[in-house]
């Protein structure tokens, strides 16, 4: 019985420690993609394809801005900033976020994303005066910078369809609207600018020299409009072609500035002035917006960073440091918490990158030549702190400190695919008891679907008895127990669904081997596995397009042909399309889903949170991939939209004690919502808490890893009097103790 109460004192205060501690959230996103930008004289403000940044000049300093610090939209498309301070994002679906400089928060207008439109993207942000414009893939819209309510919208311009997508927006004393249809402007003395006969509408049938305009303003009291094959002039009401030199150019963006107009088109950067064009800046990257400061010079947005150049034209590249791609299919994170992450496949592929938590390090064909691919598709470390990429097509590497190997058909025995045996995709990498490397092949033309290279580099190759001498392909999703049975899926549609293998550790010796196929015919949900893990209890959890099978009793496979494993189904993960899992130092499971992040008990039977991007920093409901820092208690969720990562009080155990550390001290009590967290214990420590007269005041069993809690209350769950403290902690027997003090303040 007081074992019974333990237990329920150490779930109640695991509930309180999930409502409070996961915290530290971050978003990790690439930055290189940026559609517009502002600049001034101190700063740059740019919106990209991964969120937001701001880079100031004078200590080189970037502001990153994602979910996790307030932002709402993701993929960003353009960007503007008003006189009280604020910056206003647009994004692709809508979304418009509001960031005040001055106090560091965001507020969010989401009349464009909740309405019906089917195309959202808002394209151009204008201020003028106490209005922005917006314009967007339907219309024009305005919103008062102050309340932040749209108080017009206008959806259809003269003759031109309904709906019609606005690139730009110029509020002078008439608005000019460039869309994919040609020009609108306001008819002089127009007041309801809803209703369509209040727009005089131009087009190529006009003398435009196209439909697609993109931005208008004034030069010289003229109006002039850029499309994607030049610029044209209105001149006393009659529209001609504008600067001959740029004909048949596509006109990105325009500045006019006093008696010139600065112009990018491809990759070029030009000036005109007193008739005369002329380039001033050429580069490799392709132009996407330009900013102008008399102060500060030019700023121009690219799909590579952006170029920042002096009045001079002296350059610099502007980029925070982000993964190269918002591309994560899987992750591993090493001894030494580092974070590493595959790219992809051969075609989609842009190397490998190791985020040490504060820097990320990218490395590509181009930066580490002796990288024989950019298609890494897996990456795993072994105990030995060694670092493997499996590729997509050239076998995989080797890194050990700064030494780099691959392993392929020539130096390892490994056969590719069948059309190409030296093509070698490797899909996962674990080690057994023995710190053997065994390597999954996709798809080997000889069937030997495992490979196993010893610490003395000796190589064996093994085909699966249970795939009956079938050449299969599409292996993944590589796991090893403590038994050394190996767990792998094949998604062949000849004999899809799950594998083991076990040689008995008898590497040249066929006969004691044990294999087995496993698939919906035995009682999994279905042969579309997507994941699989080991639990800390030996236990496998098969992760599929249907939810959970857990498999027990594995230590029976070494020792019989016929085991009698258990199979039953997470009732809590059903019907759940699952991508990823790990678990965590307490045994407890995080799964990746088309639907979010859950989070689920030792043994699936409750549903702990669920993590969506409607409750969450996170980047996209659908998860590629997970991992998990133990030693941090820090989790890493990959998506298709970035990389978020989370800290919980989940931190693997000391493996002796050593110092007990104690927070917050003083630890003020005001009601029981209050936690203290104690940190240094070794697996499965008891507690105890007593006074200073050595009097017990409460013991519990920490939850399994690093850290125990304590909410203030004593074994008659009354919160505890001002005072100081013994924690004592110690193992199940007692030989291992360890102390600290706490003072408690109550208010």
């Amino acid at each position: 019985m007081k074992l019974y109460f333990i237990m329920l004192f150490v779930s109640f205060i695991l509930s309180i420690v999930q409502a409070q501690q996961f915290t530290n959230w971050r978003n990790y996103t690439n930055m290189n993609v940026v559609k517009d930008l502002v600049i001034t004289s101190t700063d740059i403000r740019a919106a990209t394809g991964g969120g937001a940044f701001i880079y100031r000049f004078q200590d080189d300093f970037y502001k990153t801005l994602h979910k996790s610090e307030g932002l709402n939209g993701i993929s960003l498309t353009s960007v503007t900033t008003d006189m009280q301070g604020k910056i206003w994002f647009g994004s692709a679906d809508g979304v418009i976020d509001i960031y005040d400089t001055n106090i560091s928060s965001f507020n969010v207008v989401l009349d464009i994303f909740n309405s019906n439109q089917t195309n959202k993207a808002i394209n151009d942000l204008v201020i003028n005066g106490d209005t922005l414009i917006a314009s967007t893939d339907f219309g024009v819209s305005l919103i008062n910078t102050d309340s932040f309510i749209f108080f017009d919208t206008f959806l259809k311009f003269g003759t031109f369809p309904s709906n019609t997508k606005v690139n730009s927006t110029l509020k002078t004393n008439l608005f000019y609207v460039c869309t994919d249809q040609g020009i609108a402007i306001q008819k002089s003395g127009g007041i309801n600018l809803s209703a369509p006969e209040s727009w005089d509408v131009y087009s190529s049938s006009d003398g435009l020299p196209s439909d697609k305009t993109y931005k208008a303003n004034f030069f010289e009291g003229n109006l002039i409009v850029s499309t994607d094959v030049g610029f044209a002039i209105n001149n006393g009401g009659v529209w001609s072609g504008f600067i001959p030199d740029l004909n048949n150019k596509n006109i990105s963006d325009f500045v006019v500035s006093n008696d010139s107009i600065f112009i990018i088109s491809e990759s070029k950067l030009f000036i005109y002035t007193n008739n005369q064009l002329a380039e001033i800046y050429n580069s490799s990257k392709s132009f996407n917006k330009l900013a102008y400061n008399r102060a500060s010079g030019f700023a121009i947005a690219t799909n590579s960073g952006i170029i920042s150049l002096t009045n001079n034209l002296s350059s610099s590249l502007v980029i925070p440091n982000s993964p190269p791609a918002n591309q994560f299919p899987n992750m591993f994170v090493d001894n030494s918490s580092n974070l590493w992450s595959a790219s992809g496949k051969d075609a989609t592929g842009v190397g490998y990158y190791v985020f040490n938590g504060t820097e990320w390090q990218n490395y590509n064909t181009q930066n580490e030549t002796r990288l024989p691919s950019n298609g890494v598709w897996s990456v795993y470390t072994s105990s030995d702190n060694r670092n493997y990429l499996g590729t997509w097509g050239k076998g995989f590497v080797e890194i050990e400190g700064d030494n780099f190997k691959t392993y392929n058909r020539e130096n390892s025995g490994m056969q590719g695919i069948p059309q190409n045996p030296d093509f070698i995709v490797i899909t996962g990498f674990d080690s057994d008891s023995r710190n053997n490397l065994w390597v999954l092949n996709y798809w080997a033309a000889d069937r030997n679907t495992l490979s196993m290279k010893t610490s003395e580099n000796n190589w064996y190759h093994f085909s699966i008895p249970a795939a009956l001498n079938k050449v299969l392909e599409m292996h993944e999703n590589l796991v090893i127990d403590q038994y050394d049975t190996k767990w792998f899926s094949s998604s062949d549609v000849d004999q899809a669904g799950l594998y083991y293998f076990n040689e008995n550790k008898t590497f040249e010796d066929a006969s004691d081997d044990r294999s087995e196929y496993i698939s919906a015919a035995d009682g999994l949900n279905t042969n579309d596995i997507r994941a699989i893990v080991v639990d800390r209890r030996g236990d496998v959890w098969v992760g599929t397009s249907l939810g959970v099978n857990v498999l027990t009793n594995t230590s029976t496979i070494p020792s019989s042909n016929d085991p009698l494993l258990g199979l039953s189904n997470v009732f809590t993960l059903r019907q759940q399309s699952i991508n990823a899992m790990v678990v965590d130092p307490l045994n407890q499971k995080w799964v990746g889903t088309n639907e979010g992040l859950l989070f689920v008990n030792s043994d699936g039977s409750r549903l702990i949170r669920t993590f969506t991007t409607k409750n969450s920093p996170l980047l996209s409901d659908q998860i590629r991939s997970l991992a998990i820092d133990e030693n941090a208690g820090i989790v890493y969720v990959g998506t298709d939209n970035g990389l978020t990562s989370f800290e919980t009080p989940y931190i693997k155990p000391l493996e002796e004690f050593d110092e007990l550390f104690v927070y917050p001290n003083p630890f003020i009590l005001k009601d029981k919502t209050q936690i203290l967290t104690i940190d240094g214990l070794i697996r499965d420590s008891e507690i105890k808490v007593l006074n200073l007269n050595g009097t017990l005041v409460t013991e519990f069993l920490s939850p399994g890893g690093r850290t125990a809690f304590w909410d203030g209350t004593d074994l008659q769950g009354e919160l505890v009097n001002s005072g100081v403290y013994i924690i004592v902690a110690f193992d199940s027997e007692g030989n291992n103790v360890t102390t600290s003090k706490v003072a408690v303040l109550r208010e």
